[in-house]
């Protein structure tokens, strides 16, 4: 029996699921239920005899550096109908926009703005998240060389894309049971040598309340620091492990699986965006374990420090309600997020996709430190 078959069969005929906005028409709720899932051609898969290679290091070009030349950077929102920015600082909110029928001038301008608000929500995106994986591929390669997760579901032939997945059954999300909260802030796969940048994340099938994915500016966090607290920050560069993930699935979570060996790659405290120009916090609860030169209390105290300021400063903070046909897209680079896992006991399907490009080394915001030592 396939993976595709065996989480298909392990969802209850009686289970209630929140359809994608083209099927929720208003049909009777029963006659819903009963109709083949949409979505099943993407759901995750695991095969056990897929192995990768280890990551070799590319030249990344980040497209929003070439609509710092355009007279109007933002004009690709001239057809919007709504940009409601979600906080001061962080995160807006955009109707009106086919993010499917961009051309090259309005991805460009696309990088810019995500990478200037940090996160962005575009409403009514049935178009885009319609035309499929081989679509979901193209758009990602825009925006740099794709990353292929190291333990994480994929729709079958297509392992570029990345799925979380939770129904009443079944979970193939990274989860702690024994925590008492599930925020777990993190920048993703930062453990990589090129983690991604501009990141796309949709839901194929979400519950009907819940399931939110909060937002934080790492760019705020470090402007509510001290000045000589940050500029003592600058100088520090920290290890990013992906040996604990790896482990977690070897342990049979997940779907079990470790298609590449994990790896460790040290990152400076504070980088620099290469398009921007700003500087942010670079460490995350999920996968930062040390700062590189200090004894191991000097590195914890530290650390301690910067993920309470990061769990608990709302003020830089943004949450991303999701509503069907809806794609979100972030600078992986500037902001860190968490799940929200509170949809448990609804016993209903959450089913995302993330296309994740890669972009460059995190740069030092201090010139001349050197990484590799």
């Amino acid at each position: 029996m396939s993976t595709v078959e065996t989480i298909t069969q392990s969802i209850p005929e009686t289970l209630s699921l929140r359809p994608a906005a083209s099927e929720d028409n208003g049909a009777d709720q029963q006659s819903r239920q009963e109709e083949p899932y949409r979505y099943a051609h993407l759901l995750p898969q695991f095969p056990r005899q897929e192995h990768f290679p280890p990551l070799t290091p590319f030249e990344h070009v980040d497209p929003g550096a070439r609509a710092l030349s355009h007279a109007n950077p933002r004009s690709f929102l001239d057809g919007a109908t709504s940009v409601i920015e979600l906080t001061p600082n962080l995160g807006s909110e955009i109707q009106g926009i086919n993010l499917a029928t961009l051309d090259n001038i309005g991805r460009d301008q696309l990088a810019l703005e995500v990478a200037r608000r940090g996160v962005v929500a575009f409403r009514d995106q049935q178009d885009f998240i319609d035309r499929g994986p081989d679509f979901y591929l193209e758009w990602g390669r825009y925006f740099g060389r794709l990353h292929i997760h190291p333990t994480s579901g994929h729709p079958e032939g297509y392992p570029e894309l990345h799925l979380v997945y939770r129904d009443a059954n079944t979970t193939f999300n990274y989860e702690l049971h024994d925590s008492i909260t599930t925020t777990l802030w993190h920048s993703d796969v930062s453990y990589e040598l090129q983690p991604p940048g501009l990141t796309t994340f949709f839901l194929l099938s979400q519950p009907t309340t819940g399931g939110d994915t909060l937002f934080t500016s790492q760019v705020s966090a470090l402007k509510r620091l001290s000045p000589q607290f940050v500029a003592f920050l600058r100088t520090l560069k920290a290890v990013h492990s992906g040996v604990e993930q790896a482990n977690y699935s070897r342990a049979g979570n997940r779907g079990g699986v470790v298609r590449r060996e994990p790896v460790e790659h040290i990152h400076p405290v504070v980088r620099r965006h290469p398009v921007t120009g700003e500087e942010a916090l670079y460490v995350n609860r999920q996968f930062t374990r040390r700062i590189v030169g200090l004894k191991r209390e000097e590195s914890e105290a530290i650390l301690r420090l910067l993920y309470d300021h990061i769990d608990k400063s709302g003020d830089n903070q943004a949450r991303v309600k999701w509503s069907p046909n809806t794609v979100v897209i972030w600078d992986n680079r500037v902001t860190a997020h968490s799940a929200n896992v509170d949809y448990g006991e609804l016993k209903q399907r959450r089913h995302g996709a993330r296309i994740a490009p890669q972009a460059e080394r995190p740069i030092p915001a201090l010139d001349g430190l050197d990484l590799d030592k």
